[in-house]
């Protein structure tokens, strides 16, 4: 049962991604951290880039959950999360320098992974070494090595095992020696300091040490009681691991799926999902994108969407709106309802485009395929829709759209089987509508 957004509390919440990121998720998530008691970031980890605006101040948060702006919201970072102790230090004194509140309303993991200096080295190696489609277009922020290591479960080391430092400084030490050994075999790279990671690391370690808790235990608890959660999705469902453009994705589960192992907390207890996505598509680097543009279109999406990456400032590629991708990740997150980004972008298009099918070898296709490689040789069959020239910064009622806008909504509504609840009409806070 859909649950209504005017509602001072929406229960159980998950806010999350349906493209390949950069959605506008952490706008909503700040929208709706009033109404609920807790936030919580269950995956990725410094990749991410979750814009919010408040008035004429602009916050870029990268592993702290937007809820951290909301007065009154415990904000969880999770068990699945990759935690850079060195970006989440930078993030909470940038925070606290703003006038933004950091100190018991933070809880992190105790089970969360580390980035360290070896995973991000590694990281920036494989890239520089990958040639023509072998790269992946990674962030070079340490984050699949991290979880490789993870899964490797020889070297990986959580956040409680820095606070055993005789256990820690041998366990890290090992792993260094390997490491280094490896960087010299496969690319006659220099070694890193062991000791040096492991004072920085320590010293690091320590100034969180008052945030550090098992944030399993406490969200169940939360859970429990009655208290609302709003889990917030990090990258989008289309560079999911398992369900993505696969191998051209991130490595965790940004979808749904990621939820209870990111969090420890049953999958049953969400009440409602609701689909981020743009009015159009991006992406950052590799990988297929059947609807994008090489031409003035996209110079003018990715201008007027200010289209450079939250993390990394590289420009991203510009496409029109994919339905057929859409529907996918709708029904694989199962998806109640959404929420329709920078409608305010499209505004001067005089006709828009929307991707109804792909056709490939002749063959059309309105299914999402699982190939990277057919989906890299699809071609999009366009549904023209009529565009607008008005400015739409100012609505606040989706009866104030111009007729065309309110005809681009519903069609999408139409193609995906879900009803917008949300459309964002500029980067501020107060240019929602809410439906």
């Amino acid at each position: 049962m859909l649950l209504a957004l005017g509602d001072s509390s929406l229960a159980n919440t998950c806010v999350i991604g349906l493209q390949w990121g950069d959605e506008g998720k952490g706008k909503i998530v700040d929208a709706l951290a009033a109404r609920h008691e807790l936030v919580v970031r269950y995956c990725g980890g410094a990749n991410a880039g979750h814009s919010v605006s408040v008035g004429k101040e602009r916050f870029a948060l990268h592993l702290i959950p937007s809820g951290i702006l909301s007065e009154k919201v415990l904000c969880v970072i999770g068990t699945g999360v990759a935690l850079d102790l060195e970006v989440l230090l930078q993030e909470i004194e940038g925070l606290k320098a703003r006038g933004v509140k950091v100190q018991d309303n933070l809880k992190i993991s105790d089970r969360a992974h580390l980035v360290l200096p070896y995973h991000k080295l590694e990281d920036e190696l494989a890239e520089q070494n990958s040639a023509g489609s072998e790269k992946l277009g990674t962030t070079k922020r340490g984050i699949g090595p991290c979880y490789a290591d993870r899964a490797s479960r020889r070297w990986g080391i959580r956040l409680g095992e820095v606070y055993h430092q005789v256990s820690f400084r041998q366990k890290l030490t090992s792993i260094v020696q390997q490491k280094n050994q490896i960087f010299q075999a496969l690319y006659g790279a220099e070694g890193l300091d062991a000791g040096k990671i492991f004072a920085s690391v320590e010293q690091m370690a320590r100034q969180v040490r008052p945030h550090v808790v098992d944030t399993t235990t406490l969200l169940n608890e939360a859970a429990e009681q009655g208290r609302s959660i709003l889990f917030e999705g990090a990258q989008g469902c289309l560079l999911d691991l398992d369900h993505g453009t696969y191998p051209y994705v991130t490595s965790s589960n940004c979808s749904t799926a990621g939820i209870a192992a990111g969090t420890g907390v049953p999958f049953r207890t969400i009440d409602q999902i609701i689909g981020v996505l743009k009015a159009y598509c991006t992406r950052v680097g590799a990988g297929p994108f059947p609807s994008e543009l090489h031409d003035s279109t996209a110079d003018f999406l990715r201008e007027r969407g200010h289209e450079y990456g939250t993390t990394t400032g590289r420009p991203r590629r510009c496409g029109w709106f994919d339905a057929v991708a859409a529907r996918y990740t709708c029904r694989i997150n199962g998806v109640d309802s959404l929420a329709i980004m920078l409608l305010d972008v499209l505004s001067g298009l005089r006709k828009i485009n929307i991707v109804t099918a792909y056709l490939y070898k002749g063959e059309k296709l309105e299914s999402f395929p699982s190939d990277a490689e057919v989906l890299s040789q699809v071609e999009p069959i366009f549904e023209t829709l009529p565009g607008w020239t008005e400015q739409i910064e100012q609505c606040r009622n989706i009866c104030e759209l111009p007729k065309n806008a309110q005809g681009y909504v519903s069609r999408i509504e139409q193609l995906l089987g879900r009803p917008a609840k949300i459309v964002s009409v500029g980067q501020d806070r107060q240019a929602t509508i809410y439906v």
